[in-house]
């Protein structure tokens, strides 16, 4: 197993459609000039974004956090450039990229430093060989103080990891649960 460098990203996200939209280096502007988190294919990686969209947890409601029974009222719907999340709490979003992971590759997702050193945490997620869809994204406010996730910039990089031999069964072969996800997904059993 081989861990992929920016020309392989590149050549698989322009050739094959594995990350769409694909950002060709480094994005440190957005199109007014201003400063972003920085987004794009790295050296190793490819830095995803974080869409406008986000599910924030609250306790309003006293609703139970349950992966096999999850009741929808756990959370607020937030639409917006940049959410908030109380202290101690934690919020689900997703990509702005779609990906496609070819057969031979496991994808590892891991946070980006600029939020880990701001105390919030992104969940280290595989994403299996064939899976493709937007990535549903957790992120965890671990401060005393509200934390603020922007929209459109860096929030994550994607590792791609590929193997020197084929997978005997991949996600779509199982019809995995999360096949095509498009949105903020929430847990199913």
């Amino acid at each position: 197993m081989s861990i992929k460098s920016d020309r392989w990203i590149r050549e698989m996200a322009t050739k094959n459609g594995m990350i769409e939209p694909y950002a060709e280096g480094q994005v440190r502007k957005n199109a007014d000039g201003d400063k972003v988190i920085s987004y794009g294919v790295s050296s190793y990686g490819y830095d995803v974004r974080c869409s406008d969209e986000f599910k924030i947890f609250t306790n309003i409601n006293s609703a139970m956090v349950d992966p096999k029974n999850f009741d929808e009222r756990s959370f607020v719907d937030i639409k917006s450039d940049v959410c908030i999340i109380p202290p101690n709490s934690f919020c689900l979003a997703r990509t702005v990229e779609y990906l496609r992971i070819p057969r031979d590759v496991l994808t590892i997702c891991l946070g980006k430093s600029t939020y880990a050193r701001c105390g919030i945490i992104v969940n280290v997620t595989p994403l299996e060989p064939e899976w493709e869809g937007h990535v549903t994204l957790e992120f965890s406010n671990t401060t005393p103080l509200p934390a603020k996730i922007y929209a459109n910039e860096g929030v994550a990089q994607f590792l791609f990891l590929q193997s020197d031999e084929v997978c005997e069964v991949s996600y779509a072969d199982r019809a995995g649960k999360y096949m095509k996800q498009r949105g903020v997904t929430l847990p199913t059993a």
